[in-house]
């Protein structure tokens, strides 16, 4: 599907953009846009990879005329470009909605604009009932979404959005922290072990964006149906993976925003969406401002499906989440220092 194509990748030097060049650069796609505004990062980037497939352009989604110079001849967009942590949003709200709100609506009108066939744009669980800035600019992110997918010809352009949970070992997440914090010997800092949050790869994320490029028609959104667990049983298995089952676990308490557990598909989404197995598809709202008329067609609802979060989901156990961690190439590579460290 991706032979002599074209992909751009926005926010594409995150943990994202990374999986992404490792599932297609060895396919038969013909170049993969890497969109962003470090080019400390891209520069690292370049190196790693060293491929002729991959080229860089500096911007920022805050600003269209970047995007617009980096996106001609492109094809997809694979949108991932985001503020993503939720005290840092709580404190500067504002740079979440120029972000998160305005670069979303400044990426879809330069696609619209060029042509391009599809974007998909990643959502967050934190945009399901959202208490914080950041669930907040992001539940605004998938409105933009599907009310742009409205005034758009699908045929020309189709615009959809996946939501899904936390991305076990991506920049910025705990489990990086945690293994951090027993390299350096210091209490691993929980914020309540009660806490429970949907887990899944990075490899997960890309089947779902995936699924989603397949399957979704413009204006969804696409959910994964994800396992969970408290943080406390995660906080567990880290140390045990590394030994380190005698370090101190320190309860700082919930930072800003943040809540006790999160939801991937709210009780009223489930009146419209449709299960498909291993995910959810909320169709876009095609109804009209002239709610007279709906008032003598009004449509069925489904009531099969009700809220689905990471209280009511699967909750793996200490040894599931052991054995999910140590399928990753972070865990083993983590593990490969430990060892090396030791055996000096």
């Amino acid at each position: 599907m991706f032979e002599n194509k074209v992909l751009m990748i926005t926010g594409g030097t995150g943990s994202f953009g990374h999986a992404v060049l490792d599932r297609f650069l060895n396919t038969d796609i013909k170049e993969i846009r890497i969109f962003s505004r470090d080019e400390k990062k891209q520069d690292d980037m370049r190196k790693e990879y060293d491929n002729e497939k991959i080229k860089f352009y500096i911007g920022d989604v805050r600003d269209k005329s970047s995007i617009k110079n980096a996106i001609y001849g492109v094809d997809y967009i694979f949108h991932a470009a985001a503020l993503k942590q939720v005290p840092c949003c709580e404190f500067f709200p504002l740079e979440a909605v120029k972000t998160n709100i305005i670069g979303t609506d400044n990426v879809l009108t330069a696609a619209i604009e060029a042509g391009v066939s599809k974007v998909i744009c990643l959502s967050t669980d934190k945009a399901a009932y959202p208490v914080n800035a950041m669930g907040s600019s992001k539940v605004m992110m998938e409105k933009v979404i599907v009310a742009k997918s409205r005034n758009v010809d699908p045929d020309k352009t189709t615009i959809c959005a996946t939501r899904y949970g936390n991305v076990m070992c991506s920049r910025g997440s705990v489990i990086p922290l945690f293994i951090e914090q027993i390299r350096e010997k210091k209490p691993l800092t929980i914020t309540n072990p009660n806490m429970t949050r949907f887990i899944m790869s990075l490899d997960e994320a890309i089947d779902l964006v995936m699924f989603a490029f397949e399957n979704a028609k413009s204006g969804d959104i696409m959910v994964q149906k994800a396992p969970a667990c408290t943080i406390g049983i995660l906080a567990e298995a880290v140390k045990e993976i590394f030994h380190a089952e005698d370090e101190e676990v320190k309860i700082i308490g919930i930072r800003h925003g943040e809540k006790m557990y999160e939801t991937l598909l709210t009780n009223e989404e489930c009146m419209h969406a449709i299960d498909m197995g291993n995910f959810y598809r909320v169709p876009c709202d095609k109804r009209d401002l002239n709610y007279n008329k709906y008032f003598y067609n009004s449509e069925e609802i489904n009531s099969n499906l009700t809220e689905f979060n990471s209280n009511n989901t699967e909750l793996l156990s200490k040894e599931e989440v052991k054995e999910k961690l140590l399928g990753l190439e972070y865990i083993k590579k983590e593990l490969s220092n430990f060892k090396m460290k030791l055996s000096t």
